[in-house]
């Protein structure tokens, strides 16, 4: 089944002479295992698109299909609900509560679905470890490099199973090298675990992990493009260097 499907979506802000027309008409379809990376110039209304397909910002027209339902017009509970099981959301800024462990903050969400702390506790280990952060279970925020932030974020994005992983900005307050890895997280995430993964950013070597590149000024989608996923990703054996890394 398709994981996203937007129809016609639009967002404007304001009224009247002081409207501004944020996103314009965009129409996308996301299925399982897709790495869709959207970019644009500041102001182009990416971060607006991705945050109505998250359920964060109501759209002013248009109709968004999660797993085929329309989740357009549902209420305030139905929606959190929606975010808790079938979202995950990895921010440009981690997003980390600095009081947690990296083991608390990935039980967090699991906790919140309801899931008996025991068991999220063992979850959250599993994915952590499967990150390569088994030695930083019980790390503070504040103890953490930027990468293992990100990996701590990734994990927690994934702790409920959601089928669609929203990322915005991921790599923006990563080096080079970090940035890179947190790329091949992103292709890995897609391919091992059939999940749809959307990205929005200005890194323009996030094209790496792409399968397409869609472009989006002033509100419309003004190109898609085939990224060069197939060349990098990991879990392709034409790509040698990558699993290197």
């Amino acid at each position: 089944m398709r994981v996203l499907s937007v129809q016609n979506l639009g967002k404007t802000f304001g009224t009247g002479h002081t409207a501004v027309r944020a996103v314009d008409g965009v129409s996308l379809d996301v299925d399982p295992g897709d790495i869709v990376l959207v970019i644009g110039p500041s102001g182009s209304g990416k971060t607006t698109l991705l945050s109505m397909i998250g359920t964060l910002m109501r759209p002013s027209e248009g109709q968004i299909f999660i797993g085929g339902r329309d989740v357009s017009h549902l209420g305030g509970r139905q929606l959190a609900d929606l975010r808790l099981h079938e979202f995950g959301f990895v921010f440009q800024t981690f997003n980390l509560l600095s009081a947690l462990t990296a083991e608390e903050n990935v039980m967090l969400p699991l906790v919140t679905a309801g899931i008996p702390r025991r068991q999220a506790k063992a979850e959250a280990r599993r994915a952590l470890e499967k990150l390569g952060l088994g030695h930083r279970l019980r790390s503070l925020p504040r103890d953490l490099s930027g990468g293992e932030k990100q990996r701590v974020a990734v994990a927690r994005a994934l702790a409920n199973g959601p089928a669609l992983v929203l990322a915005d900005e991921p790599t923006a307050n990563l080096d080079g090298r970090t940035g890179r890895e947190v790329t091949l997280l992103l292709c890995e995430i897609a391919c091992r675990e059939n999940r749809a993964v959307i990205i929005v950013s200005h890194d323009l070597r996030l094209r790496d992990a792409a399968k397409r590149v869609i472009t989006i000024e002033d509100g419309r989608l003004t190109a898609v493009e085939p990224g060069d996923h197939d060349l990098n990703c990991p879990m392709h054996s034409a790509a040698p260097e990558a699993r290197a890394v």
